[in-house]
C-alpha cells in the first residue's frame, strides 16, 4: 500500500508504516489519519507482518501535529491500540520534530529510537485545543514530567526525552533508520505468541484515560455500524423476514 499521505512496505517480518508528506513535515489530517488507520489493519491481518516500524518521511519532522486549517477530529482512529486493535508490537523511530498527535502515535508505540535531532512537544495548551489522548503519557512516564510538557507546551530535546524514560535510544539521525530496524527485527526474530500476550497483558496494566477509553468504544461501535450482519439486519426488518447473521 502506498499512497500520497502513507506508506507500507516490509522487509522481512517488519512492517514499515511511513507517515509520507515530507513536503507538508507529515502534518495530521483526515487522509492521514485514514492512511493509518488502513496500515494498521493491514498489519494485524498480515501473519508474516510481526512487528512495525512507524516513522516520518524527509528529515525534519515524524510528524509536525495536527493541520490547523483542517483538524482531524477523529485522530483517535490512526493510533494503534485505540482505534485499531494492535497486539504486536511496534517501534517509532523519530526525527525532527513530534508534535501534537505524533506524541500520541509515540506514547503508545512499545519501543522509541529517537534521533538526536529529534524535538518533543504537545502545545495543543498554546492555541486552546486538547483531544485528550495524550492523558496516557502519565502513565508511561513521571507524572510531574508529563504535566510538565502537557500544561507548559513547551519543548523537550531527545538526551530529556531518554532520560525521563519516554525514549528507549538516542542515536546520530543518519543512524536511525538502521537502529530502529534492528531493533524491530531484533523483536520480530522472538517468538511472537508470547510476544503478543505480554503486549496485550501490559496494556491491562496500563491506566488509560477517558479520551482513550471513548475512542476504544467508539472504535467497536463504528465496526458494528459497518457490518454485514447491520446491513442484514436492516435488509431483514424491511423485508418482513428474519435475518441471517454470520457475525461479519
Amino acid at each position: 500500500m502506498t499512497d500520497e499521505t502513507v506508506s507500507y512496505t516490509a522487509e522481512g517480518a517488519v512492517a514499515r508504516i511511513t507517515l509520507n508528506r515530507p513536503d507538508r513535515l507529515n502534518r495530521l489530517d483526515s487522509a492521514l489519519v485514514a492512511g493509518l488507520e488502513a496500515a494498521w489493519r493491514r498489519f494485524m491481518a498480515t501473519a508474516e507482518h510481526r512487528v512495525a516500524l512507524l516513522s516520518g518521511a524527509g528529515d525534519r519532522a515524524f510528524t509536525a501535529g495536527a493541520d490547523l486549517s483542517a483538524v482531524p477530529h477523529d485522530l483517535y482512529r490512526a493510533i494503534p491500540g485505540i482505534g485499531v486493535p494492535v497486539d504486536k508490537p511496534v517501534v517509532a523511530a523519530v526525527r525532527g520534530f513530534c508534535v501534537g498527535g505524533g506524541m500520541v502515535l509515540t506514547t503508545m508505540a512499545d519501543i522509541l529510537i529517537a534521533a538526536d535531532d529529534a524535538r518533543f512537544s504537545y502545545p495543543e495548551v498554546r492555541i486552546g485545543f486538547s483531544g485528550g489522548l495524550i492523558a496516557s503519557l502519565a502513565a508511561r512516564i513521571p507524572h510531574k514530567v508529563a504535566m510538565e510538557l502537557l500544561l507548559l507546551g513547551e519543548t523537550i530535546d531527545a538526551r530529556r526525552a531518554y532520560e525521563v524514560g519516554y525514549a528507549n535510544a538516542v542515536v546520530p539521525a543518519e543512524s536511525l533508520d538502521a537502529t530502529a530496524l534492528d531493533w524491530a527485527t531484533r523483536i520480530a526474530r522472538n517468538a511472537p505468541l508470547p510476544s503478543r500476550m505480554l503486549k496485550r497483558f501490559v496494556a491491562e496494566v496500563l491506566p488509560r484515560g477517558p479520551t482513550e477509553l471513548a475512542g476504544i468504544a467508539r472504535a467497536q461501535v463504528d465496526a458494528i455500524n459497518a457490518s454485514d450482519d447491520w446491513a442484514e439486519g436492516r435488509a431483514a426488518f424491511f423485508d418482513k423476514r428474519p435475518p441471517r447473521f454470520d457475525g461479519r
